[in-house]
Protein backbone atom coordinates (compact mmCIF):
# COMPACT_ATOMS: atom_id res chain seq x y z
CA UNK A 1 0.00 0.00 0.00
CA UNK A 2 1.18 3.72 -1.02
CA UNK A 3 2.07 5.46 2.32
CA UNK A 4 -0.22 7.88 1.19
CA UNK A 5 -2.75 5.36 1.49
CA UNK A 6 -2.35 4.06 4.22
CA UNK A 7 -1.83 7.66 6.36
CA UNK A 8 -5.56 8.04 4.87
CA UNK A 9 -6.80 4.46 6.11
CA UNK A 10 -5.30 6.03 9.48
CA UNK A 11 -7.08 8.90 9.28
CA UNK A 12 -10.37 7.61 8.37
CA UNK A 13 -10.18 5.37 11.01
CA UNK A 14 -9.80 7.75 13.41
CA UNK A 15 -12.26 9.55 12.40
CA UNK A 16 -14.88 6.51 12.70
CA UNK A 17 -13.30 5.30 16.27
CA UNK A 18 -13.54 9.91 17.33
CA UNK A 19 -17.58 9.49 16.21
CA UNK A 20 -18.36 5.86 17.89
CA UNK A 21 -16.79 7.48 21.18
CA UNK A 22 -19.00 10.55 20.61
CA UNK A 23 -22.14 8.77 19.84
CA UNK A 24 -21.86 6.75 22.95
CA UNK A 25 -21.61 9.14 25.46
CA UNK A 26 -24.74 10.94 24.18
CA UNK A 27 -26.15 7.43 25.99
CA UNK A 28 -24.47 8.27 29.01
CA UNK A 29 -26.28 9.81 32.19
CA UNK A 30 -25.55 12.19 34.32
CA UNK A 31 -24.31 9.64 36.92
CA UNK A 32 -21.78 8.08 34.74
CA UNK A 33 -24.63 4.75 33.76
CA UNK A 34 -25.03 4.40 30.73
CA UNK A 35 -28.96 4.70 29.06
CA UNK A 36 -30.88 1.16 28.58
CA UNK A 37 -32.81 2.44 25.09
CA UNK A 38 -34.49 -1.44 24.73
CA UNK A 39 -37.68 -0.78 23.68
CA UNK A 40 -40.35 -1.60 26.70
CA UNK A 41 -44.37 -2.51 26.98
CA UNK A 42 -46.33 -0.11 27.56
CA UNK A 43 -47.18 0.96 31.27
CA UNK A 44 -50.18 2.19 32.59
CA UNK A 45 -50.36 4.65 35.16
CA UNK A 46 -52.11 3.45 38.32
CA UNK A 47 -53.82 4.98 40.60
CA UNK A 48 -54.48 4.47 44.30
CA UNK A 49 -56.97 1.51 44.77
CA UNK A 50 -58.34 -0.37 47.82
CA UNK A 51 -56.55 -4.08 48.48
CA UNK A 52 -59.35 -6.63 47.80
CA UNK A 53 -59.74 -8.68 50.05
CA UNK A 54 -60.67 -12.63 48.58
CA UNK A 55 -61.87 -14.04 51.96
CA UNK A 56 -64.06 -11.66 52.55
CA UNK A 57 -65.52 -12.54 49.15
CA UNK A 58 -65.39 -15.93 49.48
CA UNK A 59 -67.79 -15.29 52.62
CA UNK A 60 -70.83 -14.17 50.92
CA UNK A 61 -70.22 -16.76 48.40
CA UNK A 62 -70.88 -19.45 51.22
CA UNK A 63 -73.52 -16.94 52.85
CA UNK A 64 -75.38 -17.13 49.51
CA UNK A 65 -75.15 -20.96 49.10
CA UNK A 66 -76.41 -21.35 52.29
CA UNK A 67 -79.94 -20.32 51.09
CA UNK A 68 -79.49 -23.89 48.77
CA UNK A 69 -80.55 -23.58 45.34
CA UNK A 70 -81.19 -19.74 44.43
CA UNK A 71 -83.73 -21.35 41.59
CA UNK A 72 -86.07 -17.79 40.13
CA UNK A 73 -89.22 -17.97 42.39
CA UNK A 74 -88.40 -20.62 44.65
CA UNK A 75 -88.36 -19.58 48.55
CA UNK A 76 -84.53 -19.89 48.50
CA UNK A 77 -83.93 -17.25 45.61
CA UNK A 78 -86.09 -14.87 47.23
CA UNK A 79 -84.37 -15.01 50.65
CA UNK A 80 -81.31 -15.25 48.57
CA UNK A 81 -82.16 -11.40 47.22
CA UNK A 82 -83.03 -10.21 50.42
CA UNK A 83 -80.14 -11.00 51.80
CA UNK A 84 -78.35 -9.15 48.84
CA UNK A 85 -80.56 -6.20 48.92
CA UNK A 86 -79.16 -5.74 52.55
CA UNK A 87 -75.51 -6.21 52.45
CA UNK A 88 -75.51 -3.68 49.53
CA UNK A 89 -77.51 -1.18 51.82
CA UNK A 90 -75.22 -2.57 54.93
CA UNK A 91 -72.55 -1.14 52.91
CA UNK A 92 -74.02 2.52 51.59
CA UNK A 93 -75.55 1.97 48.44
CA UNK A 94 -78.81 2.95 47.15
CA UNK A 95 -80.94 0.44 46.11
CA UNK A 96 -83.59 -0.37 43.35
CA UNK A 97 -85.58 -3.12 42.44
CA UNK A 98 -86.89 -4.38 39.38
CA UNK A 99 -89.67 -6.81 39.24
CA UNK A 100 -90.87 -8.62 36.06
CA UNK A 101 -92.85 -11.62 35.30
CA UNK A 102 -90.32 -13.40 32.65
CA UNK A 103 -91.17 -15.99 30.48
CA UNK A 104 -88.91 -19.19 30.38
CA UNK A 105 -88.29 -20.96 27.20
CA UNK A 106 -91.29 -23.46 27.81
CA UNK A 107 -93.58 -21.06 28.96
CA UNK A 108 -93.14 -20.65 32.87
CA UNK A 109 -93.84 -17.38 34.28
CA UNK A 110 -90.64 -16.86 36.36
CA UNK A 111 -90.94 -13.64 39.10
CA UNK A 112 -88.01 -11.94 37.79
CA UNK A 113 -86.28 -9.64 40.21
CA UNK A 114 -83.18 -7.52 39.32
CA UNK A 115 -81.06 -5.88 41.98
CA UNK A 116 -79.54 -2.70 41.31
CA UNK A 117 -76.92 -0.94 43.40
CA UNK A 118 -76.26 2.47 42.87
CA UNK A 119 -73.14 4.45 44.31
CA UNK A 120 -73.54 7.79 43.91
CA UNK A 121 -77.01 7.67 42.25
CA UNK A 122 -77.12 11.63 41.75
CA UNK A 123 -74.04 11.28 38.89
CA UNK A 124 -75.04 11.46 35.50
CA UNK A 125 -71.55 9.80 34.83
CA UNK A 126 -71.54 5.83 35.00
CA UNK A 127 -69.81 2.74 34.91
CA UNK A 128 -72.01 -1.00 35.15
CA UNK A 129 -70.13 -3.73 37.17
CA UNK A 130 -72.80 -6.83 36.80
CA UNK A 131 -73.50 -10.33 37.19
CA UNK A 132 -76.68 -12.63 37.39
CA UNK A 133 -77.32 -13.89 40.66
CA UNK A 134 -80.03 -16.93 39.73
CA UNK A 135 -78.92 -20.53 39.89
CA UNK A 136 -79.19 -23.46 36.97
CA UNK A 137 -82.49 -24.76 37.74
CA UNK A 138 -81.35 -28.73 36.04
CA UNK A 139 -77.42 -30.07 36.41
CA UNK A 140 -77.60 -30.72 32.70
CA UNK A 141 -74.01 -31.27 32.05
CA UNK A 142 -73.56 -33.10 35.39
CA UNK A 143 -71.73 -36.51 34.61
CA UNK A 144 -73.83 -38.53 36.22
CA UNK A 145 -77.17 -38.60 34.40
CA UNK A 146 -78.98 -39.16 37.27
CA UNK A 147 -78.31 -35.43 38.63
CA UNK A 148 -79.54 -34.18 35.28
CA UNK A 149 -82.80 -32.84 36.87
CA UNK A 150 -81.18 -31.68 39.98
CA UNK A 151 -80.74 -27.72 40.82
CA UNK A 152 -77.14 -26.34 40.97
CA UNK A 153 -76.04 -24.82 44.66
CA UNK A 154 -74.03 -22.53 42.12
CA UNK A 155 -71.06 -21.35 44.42
CA UNK A 156 -68.94 -20.18 40.51
CA UNK A 157 -72.29 -19.83 38.50
CA UNK A 158 -73.13 -17.04 39.91
CA UNK A 159 -72.57 -16.28 43.66
CA UNK A 160 -69.03 -15.45 42.79
CA UNK A 161 -69.85 -12.62 40.38
CA UNK A 162 -72.40 -10.89 43.22
CA UNK A 163 -69.66 -12.28 46.05
CA UNK A 164 -67.24 -9.95 44.36
CA UNK A 165 -69.51 -6.99 43.40
CA UNK A 166 -70.00 -7.00 47.00
CA UNK A 167 -66.90 -6.63 48.09
CA UNK A 168 -65.95 -3.91 46.07
CA UNK A 169 -69.13 -1.92 47.23
CA UNK A 170 -67.63 -2.79 51.00
CA UNK A 171 -64.50 -1.09 49.96
CA UNK A 172 -65.82 2.15 47.69
CA UNK A 173 -67.66 2.89 50.69
CA UNK A 174 -64.45 3.37 52.96
CA UNK A 175 -62.52 5.38 50.13
CA UNK A 176 -65.60 6.91 47.60
CA UNK A 177 -65.44 7.50 44.05
CA UNK A 178 -66.38 10.71 42.24
CA UNK A 179 -68.18 8.86 39.84
CA UNK A 180 -71.34 7.12 39.83
CA UNK A 181 -71.43 2.80 39.88
CA UNK A 182 -74.16 0.64 39.52
CA UNK A 183 -74.08 -2.70 40.91
CA UNK A 184 -76.45 -5.09 38.63
CA UNK A 185 -77.50 -8.39 39.65
CA UNK A 186 -79.83 -9.57 36.48
CA UNK A 187 -82.02 -12.25 37.14
CA UNK A 188 -83.07 -15.53 35.45
CA UNK A 189 -80.27 -16.00 33.16
CA UNK A 190 -79.84 -19.69 33.86
CA UNK A 191 -82.83 -20.57 32.42
CA UNK A 192 -82.01 -21.66 29.60
CA UNK A 193 -83.32 -24.26 27.70
CA UNK A 194 -81.34 -27.85 29.22
CA UNK A 195 -80.04 -30.08 26.97
CA UNK A 196 -82.68 -33.56 28.01
CA UNK A 197 -85.27 -31.03 26.71
CA UNK A 198 -85.80 -32.08 22.93
CA UNK A 199 -88.77 -30.54 22.32
CA UNK A 200 -88.20 -27.38 22.43
CA UNK A 201 -85.28 -26.88 20.96
CA UNK A 202 -86.14 -24.66 19.10
CA UNK A 203 -86.48 -21.76 21.41
CA UNK A 204 -82.93 -22.89 22.63
CA UNK A 205 -81.38 -19.62 21.13
CA UNK A 206 -83.72 -17.00 23.42
CA UNK A 207 -84.21 -18.99 26.32
CA UNK A 208 -81.08 -17.17 28.44
CA UNK A 209 -80.44 -13.82 29.76
CA UNK A 210 -84.21 -13.12 30.67
CA UNK A 211 -83.30 -10.98 33.23
CA UNK A 212 -80.76 -8.56 32.09
CA UNK A 213 -83.34 -8.42 28.30
CA UNK A 214 -85.52 -7.29 30.03
CA UNK A 215 -83.75 -4.49 31.86
CA UNK A 216 -81.74 -3.72 28.53
CA UNK A 217 -85.33 -3.22 27.17
CA UNK A 218 -86.90 -1.48 30.35
CA UNK A 219 -83.42 0.04 32.43
CA UNK A 220 -84.14 0.95 35.87
CA UNK A 221 -83.90 4.62 35.73
CA UNK A 222 -85.59 6.44 32.36
CA UNK A 223 -82.94 7.89 29.64
CA UNK A 224 -79.92 5.35 31.75
CA UNK A 225 -76.65 5.93 30.30
CA UNK A 226 -73.18 4.49 31.17
CA UNK A 227 -69.86 4.47 29.82
CA UNK A 228 -69.50 0.86 29.99
CA UNK A 229 -70.17 -2.17 31.47
CA UNK A 230 -68.12 -5.17 32.91
CA UNK A 231 -69.98 -8.33 33.32
CA UNK A 232 -68.72 -11.09 36.23
CA UNK A 233 -69.45 -14.71 34.76
CA UNK A 234 -67.79 -17.62 36.76
CA UNK A 235 -64.85 -15.79 38.74
CA UNK A 236 -63.99 -18.24 41.40
CA UNK A 237 -63.62 -21.78 39.59
CA UNK A 238 -60.00 -23.49 40.54
CA UNK A 239 -57.70 -23.14 37.10
CA UNK A 240 -59.62 -20.67 35.87
CA UNK A 241 -58.40 -17.86 32.84
CA UNK A 242 -60.19 -15.27 31.54
CA UNK A 243 -59.27 -14.90 27.77
CA UNK A 244 -60.65 -12.21 26.05
CA UNK A 245 -64.31 -13.17 24.99
CA UNK A 246 -65.21 -12.59 21.11
CA UNK A 247 -68.24 -10.50 21.61
CA UNK A 248 -66.43 -8.21 24.21
CA UNK A 249 -63.86 -7.39 21.57
CA UNK A 250 -66.40 -6.39 18.73
CA UNK A 251 -68.67 -3.86 21.49
CA UNK A 252 -65.95 -2.75 23.40
CA UNK A 253 -62.24 -4.11 22.56
CA UNK A 254 -60.91 -0.24 24.44
CA UNK A 255 -62.60 -1.60 27.67
CA UNK A 256 -61.01 -5.21 27.17
CA UNK A 257 -57.88 -4.39 26.31
CA UNK A 258 -57.29 -1.92 29.45
CA UNK A 259 -58.88 -4.32 31.57
CA UNK A 260 -56.46 -7.21 31.04
CA UNK A 261 -53.12 -5.10 30.29
CA UNK A 262 -53.98 -3.59 33.76
CA UNK A 263 -54.34 -6.91 35.33
CA UNK A 264 -51.27 -8.21 33.93
CA UNK A 265 -49.08 -4.90 34.96
CA UNK A 266 -50.38 -5.39 38.91
CA UNK A 267 -49.30 -8.96 38.93
CA UNK A 268 -51.82 -11.08 37.36
CA UNK A 269 -51.73 -11.14 33.63
CA UNK A 270 -51.50 -15.41 34.37
CA UNK A 271 -55.52 -15.13 34.70
CA UNK A 272 -55.89 -12.78 31.75
CA UNK A 273 -54.01 -13.75 29.36
CA UNK A 274 -53.66 -11.46 26.13
CA UNK A 275 -55.40 -14.31 23.83
CA UNK A 276 -59.03 -14.50 22.18
CA UNK A 277 -61.47 -17.09 23.92
CA UNK A 278 -64.82 -17.76 21.97
CA UNK A 279 -68.09 -15.87 21.86
CA UNK A 280 -70.45 -16.13 24.00
CA UNK A 281 -74.19 -15.56 24.88
CA UNK A 282 -74.24 -13.98 28.25
CA UNK A 283 -75.96 -11.40 29.90
CA UNK A 284 -73.35 -8.87 28.34
CA UNK A 285 -74.87 -9.45 25.05
CA UNK A 286 -78.69 -7.68 25.57
CA UNK A 287 -76.66 -4.66 27.34
CA UNK A 288 -74.30 -3.90 23.91
CA UNK A 289 -77.30 -4.71 21.27
CA UNK A 290 -80.16 -3.82 23.12
CA UNK A 291 -79.50 -0.95 25.61
CA UNK A 292 -76.49 0.03 23.54
CA UNK A 293 -73.71 0.70 26.35
CA UNK A 294 -70.22 -1.40 25.36
CA UNK A 295 -70.15 -4.45 28.04
CA UNK A 296 -67.65 -6.55 28.90
CA UNK A 297 -66.95 -10.16 29.74
CA UNK A 298 -65.07 -11.31 32.42
CA UNK A 299 -65.87 -15.16 31.94
CA UNK A 300 -63.36 -18.71 32.08
CA UNK A 301 -62.14 -20.34 29.28
CA UNK A 302 -60.60 -23.85 29.31
CA UNK A 303 -58.92 -25.38 26.43
CA UNK A 304 -59.02 -28.59 27.97
CA UNK A 305 -61.62 -30.75 30.04
CA UNK A 306 -65.75 -31.59 29.68
CA UNK A 307 -66.37 -27.69 29.15
CA UNK A 308 -64.94 -24.64 28.33
CA UNK A 309 -66.40 -23.24 31.40
CA UNK A 310 -64.80 -25.37 33.77
CA UNK A 311 -65.10 -28.87 35.24
CA UNK A 312 -67.79 -28.41 37.54
CA UNK A 313 -70.12 -25.99 35.12
CA UNK A 314 -73.90 -26.50 35.69
CA UNK A 315 -72.71 -29.41 37.62
CA UNK A 316 -73.59 -30.57 41.34
CA UNK A 317 -70.01 -30.04 41.91
CA UNK A 318 -70.23 -26.62 41.33
CA UNK A 319 -69.94 -25.59 45.46
CA UNK A 320 -68.16 -23.62 47.53
CA UNK A 321 -65.50 -26.36 48.02
CA UNK A 322 -64.07 -25.69 44.07
CA UNK A 323 -63.90 -21.89 44.49
CA UNK A 324 -60.39 -20.54 44.67
CA UNK A 325 -59.82 -17.03 46.24
CA UNK A 326 -56.83 -16.75 44.45
CA UNK A 327 -59.06 -16.12 40.90
CA UNK A 328 -61.62 -13.99 42.89
CA UNK A 329 -58.13 -11.48 44.20
CA UNK A 330 -57.26 -11.89 40.50
CA UNK A 331 -60.64 -10.92 39.10
CA UNK A 332 -61.93 -8.20 41.99
CA UNK A 333 -57.97 -6.53 42.59
CA UNK A 334 -57.71 -6.26 38.49
CA UNK A 335 -61.51 -4.55 38.30
CA UNK A 336 -61.03 -2.41 41.09
CA UNK A 337 -57.86 -0.90 40.06
CA UNK A 338 -59.62 -0.24 36.60
CA UNK A 339 -62.40 1.80 38.52
CA UNK A 340 -59.50 3.23 40.82
CA UNK A 341 -58.16 4.48 37.34
CA UNK A 342 -61.29 5.81 35.69
CA UNK A 343 -61.45 8.18 38.83
CA UNK A 344 -58.69 10.11 38.38
CA UNK A 345 -59.86 10.74 34.45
Amino acid sequence: MHPIQLLICILISLMRFLILLAASLLFVSCGGKQKDNTPKADTIALAKCPDFVADSAMKYINEQCAFGPRVTGTEAHRLCGDYIVNKFKEFGCSVTEQTAELTAYNGTKLPGRNIIASINPESADRIIVCAHWDCRPWADHDPNEENHHTPILAANDAASGVAVMLEMARLMQKEPLKYGVDFICFDAEDWGMPDWDEENYSNAMDSWCLGSTYWAQNPHKENYSARYGILLDMVGGRGSQFAMEGVSRYFADTVVQMLWHLAGQIGFGSFFPLKDGGQVQDDHVPVNQIAGIPCIDIIPHFEQGPSSFGPTWHTVSDTPENIDPAVLKAVGQSVMQMLYNDNTK
